[in-house]
């Protein structure tokens, strides 16, 4: 199995690149590792996972990130599974509302690769892993408005937010190429000041859950 591993920023996967380094004997030798560093971003993420994929196409897709979380109740570095994405601030704000492209039918809302407006994840794989599996929405900006903050729980009912996840479910879907989003909270969600974030904790349990993740293929 050829296995690309996928990271916006080589922090996010820094331990994993030094026991991958190191040569760690509890990754399956049969799984071949390839680790692409896309930049951070929609746009970068496409093109650079579009590009990788002509040149050597994967059997499976990992990316690896944190992001932030929209419930406060949760400890910070806890590692998930996106089930599903939609990009959020791909939408307008009409009459005190969010309304998605799918809502103003701009794009029918079961185009493929979409689900009902969601990119979804359909592979089986999701099944044996033992991770919560949530709901997560990509932006171009970062969210930091009260009032945005409560569109998109109305609208999407989130609960991780990233810059590249939904890059990775569209050209995956597309590609027909199985994938696997791993996501680990590092802040909530509108909260700008980062003393109060926890990327030690977050990097090192996304870090650990690739591993395990790895071994258990």
């Amino acid at each position: 199995m050829n296995c690309l591993i996928v990271a916006a920023t080589p922090i996010e996967i820094q331990p994993f690149l030094k026991s991958l380094q190191e040569g760690n004997a509890l990754i399956a030798s049969a799984i071949q590792i390839d680790v692409l560093i896309t930049g951070i971003g929609l746009l970068a993420t496409s093109y650079s996972l579009q590009k990788q994929i002509q040149l050597k196409r994967p059997d499976l897709i990992i990316q690896a990130g944190v992001g932030g979380c929209f419930d406060k109740k949760l400890k910070l570095g806890r590692v998930f599974i996106i089930k599903k994405e939609a990009i959020a601030d791909q939408s307008v704000i009409e009459l005190n509302a969010l309304k998605t492209l799918f809502d103003l039918d701009l794009v029918p809302a079961n185009q493929p690769p979409y689900k009902k407006g969601w990119l979804v994840n359909p592979h089986a794989i999701l099944k044996k892993i033992k991770l919560p599996k949530v709901t997560g929405i990509s932006v171009n900006e970062i969210t930091t408005q009260s009032q945005r903050v409560r569109f998109y729980k109305k609208q999407f009912n989130p609960l991780i937010e990233s810059m590249e996840g939904a890059a990775l479910h569209y050209v995956a879907l597309q590609e027909g190429i199985p994938f696997i989003q791993l996501r680990s909270s590092s802040n909530y969600i509108a909260e700008r000041n980062k003393k109060n974030w926890n990327m030690p904790a977050a990097i090192a349990s996304l870090n650990q859950s690739l591993l395990n993740l790895l071994q258990a293929l």
